[in-house]
């Protein structure tokens, strides 16, 4: 006979709190999975996407923008710039720093990117109907949005 305790669920394993953190760490998965089969990371979408939507700027703002720690920036611009992705070029106004632009081929990577990204959505929402992953989208933004408020966190710049 089978141990009845070994049937019954841990306490916490219908918690929100661990629900989401195990579905984030399935999404974080996911997510470098996808961008790794195409010789990217996750500061390479977002750096990417970042000078498409608000156009060249210099490291600091990319920095603000894209929510990259001025720390991680650096090896990012470099990792993309020795790719040919972005281009560095000294600030007109000053010479002291530099202003990070988007090249042609960093337009076809973001695109390639964009693609992977909505593969790993699609794997991670895949039990979820079209309506469901609306909900779920709307219920988690609310949920960010309110903490955000709270903690003066701010909005991400895509969102």
């Amino acid at each position: 006979m089978e141990n009845p305790s070994e049937d019954t669920p841990a306490r916490w394993q219908g918690l929100p709190s661990w629900l989401l953190s195990q579905t984030a760490n399935h999404a974080h998965r996911l997510v470098g999975d996808g961008f790794s089969a195409v010789g990217a990371r996750g500061y390479h979408y977002r750096l990417l996407a970042t000078l498409e939507q608000s156009g060249p700027a210099s490291q600091a703002a990319l920095g603000r923008r894209s929510g990259i720690h001025l720390s991680d920036m650096v090896a990012t611009i470099n990792e993309l710039a020795d790719s040919g992705l972005v281009e560095r070029a000294p600030d007109p106004s000053d010479r002291r720093r530099n202003i990070i632009s988007l090249t042609s081929a960093g337009k076809r990577q973001l695109r390639r990117l964009e693609k992977r990204l909505a593969e790993t959505q699609e794997e991670l929402l895949a039990p979820l109907s079209p309506e469901e992953r609306q909900h779920l989208t709307k219920l988690l933004s609310r949920l960010l949005d309110h903490h955000n408020r709270r903690t003066g966190t701010p909005e991400e710049p895509w969102r």
